[in-house]
């Protein structure tokens, strides 16, 4: 229904494996239908997530403006522009409902694990450094979730988060723990409040920690959801000590189903354990 939305490494402690994130995510086969020139572009631009919720909508009647509202507000024009040449080329109803299938389906890949460590002395003999998460974080195409305990300046993330809600193509969405970060007994002086992480990432959506039956919430889930594909677990708070000087293990997952779930899971309870910081 159309009417008139990874660069060079950080240090590793050897190659990274097969399961590691790309600059840029692997590029969709050519489909059938229109021409592939339209069709693979349209693959470029999607993950697998954003083309089932497309073919979703437009299986379900609603416009494309309605439709589009799946992509980021940034990548609509440039995803609208996509649709719309697929469409002259042929594909419309049925057929660009397929089309979107078709990406969807070779955007889906076998799970890869890497580990990820921090040590002292530059002792880690296997896997990536926990200081290369940066490095994940400045290579996002669509999103970034992030969970975390509590923050700190000194750490390479908070950095590249903040560049990264200044890319108008990203969804940046940030869960804290209240009492971590606005607590004075909580909280060092390299850590900012939940008000300045919402205010220093503007305008990505920063939500903390309510009070559940009379007692606070406390997060300690510590991961990012890179693309709706990639996860990061970890046993790391974000600061320099855990980045560089700690022992920490974490897992890098590739895997789009998981990533999913993982953000699905706490987007339903958002109403209920979290509030706006």
């Amino acid at each position: 229904m159309l009417d008139s939305s990874a660069p060079s490494a950080e240090p590793t402690a050897v190659s990274a494996s097969a399961g590691s994130p790309p600059a840029r995510e692997t590029p969709a086969p050519d489909v059938a239908g229109p021409p592939h020139s339209s069709a693979r572009h349209l693959g470029l631009l999607l993950t697998g997530t954003e083309a089932r919720e497309l073919a979703d909508h437009l299986a379900d009647g609603d416009t494309l403006t309605a439709a589009l509202r799946v992509i980021a507000p940034g990548r609509r024009p440039e995803t609208r522009a996509a649709i719309e040449a697929v469409a002259r080329d042929g594909a419309t109803g049925a057929s660009l409902i397929a089309v979107l299938r078709s990406i969807e389906g070779a955007r889906s890949a076998p799970t890869a694990i890497d580990p990820l460590w921090t040590m002292p002395g530059h002792l880690v003999g296997v896997g990536r450094l926990t200081s290369s998460v940066p490095y994940l974080v400045r290579n996002a195409r669509q999103s970034i979730t992030c969970s975390t305990f509590n923050f700190q300046r000194t750490s390479g993330l908070w950095t590249a988060l903040r560049e990264a809600a200044r890319r108008p193509e990203l969804t940046v969405r940030l869960y804290l723990d209240t009492a971590a970060a606005d607590s004075p007994a909580g909280r060092g002086p390299a850590s900012p409040t939940t008000a300045e992480v919402a205010e220093q990432l503007r305008p990505a959506t920063v939500l903390r920690t309510r009070r559940l039956n009379g007692r606070p919430v406390r997060n300690h889930a510590k991961f990012l959801a890179i693309d709706h594909r990639f996860v990061l677990v970890t046993s790391a708070n974000f600061s320099w000590s855990a980045e560089h000087g700690n022992i920490e293990f974490g897992v890098l997952i590739d895997n789009r189903n998981l990533a999913e779930t993982v953000e699905r899971e706490l987007r339903n309870v958002e109403d209920i354990l979290f509030d706006p910081a």
